[in-house]
């Protein structure tokens, strides 16, 4: 066999395609042995890693790549800034600790979840990113496919949630005790970020005032609380500058 079929067996998808490139370039530099194997592994691993983030990325289901890098914390109350670099380590996933995030339309919230999340997908964490309302929809289904159990316990695995849009549409009651299961299993198996309207807006959708004071004991215990809101939108800053990029 030869050094590609070798690759191919032992699925080494960079070496077996660019094996005779990586030869010339060490018979070229006079690589020694070690170097050249080392090197030969390095390419390798580093494929691997970019394909492990590419995968975690495509699961988690972000609608939208935002970067924390692109989120600008300046924008926020200066009491924000030690939060915001605490967080930026993910210790808190690492901790299974909640963050819980409130603010008006377009202060910023899904951007801030997102790149946490995107963050911790390219640190090897495992995240899922949903909007509450859809959450809601793909529970029902796995009840009526009989498949409720399976994905609790998918559910529960991963290492961060992000459930977006809680408090911007209101459930039926069979919603709202799913939902409240589905979260009080998770709990203290793994951190959840969730962005949402303040919490005396929660009995709104919820309706039902000791199923609210129950989620919202549990959501919060151990979890970092953030009112982001800002007087005017991420959104409406947006337009204004494309706005004056066309003039």
């Amino acid at each position: 066999m030869d050094i590609t079929e070798l690759a191919s067996e032992l699925k080494l998808p960079y070496i077996r395609v660019n094996a005779q490139m990586l030869i010339d370039e060490a018979n070229h530099t006079k690589m020694g042995y070690e170097e050249f194997l080392e090197n030969f592994l390095e390419h390798e691993v580093r494929l691997r890693r970019e394909n492990g983030v590419a995968n975690r990325m495509r699961y988690a289901k972000f609608p939208l790549k935002k970067y924390l890098e692109d989120f600008d914390t300046n924008k926020y109350v200066t009491e924000f800034k030690g939060k915001f670099e605490e967080l930026r380590t993910l210790n808190f996933i690492k901790n299974k600790e909640n963050i819980i995030l409130i603010g008006s339309p377009g202060s910023g919230k899904t951007h801030y979840a997102t790149g946490l999340g995107i963050k911790a997908c390219m640190e090897g964490m495992t995240v899922l990113f949903i909007s509450v309302p859809n959450l809601i929809i793909e529970i029902k289904e796995a009840m009526n496919q009989n498949q409720l159990s399976t994905y609790k316990r998918k559910f529960e695995k991963y290492d961060l949630v992000i459930l977006d849009e809680l408090g911007y549409v209101s459930f039926d009651k069979v919603g709202c005790e799913i939902l409240f299961n589905l979260l009080s299993n998770r709990n203290d198996k793994g951190s959840i970020i969730i962005t949402n309207l303040t919490f005396d807006r929660w009995e709104e959708i919820f309706k039902d005032a000791m199923l609210t004071g129950a989620m919202v004991d549990r959501l919060a215990h151990k979890a970092h609380i953030m009112d982001i809101s800002r007087e005017t939108s991420h959104r409406y800053e947006e337009t204004i500058s494309w706005l004056q990029n066309k003039k």
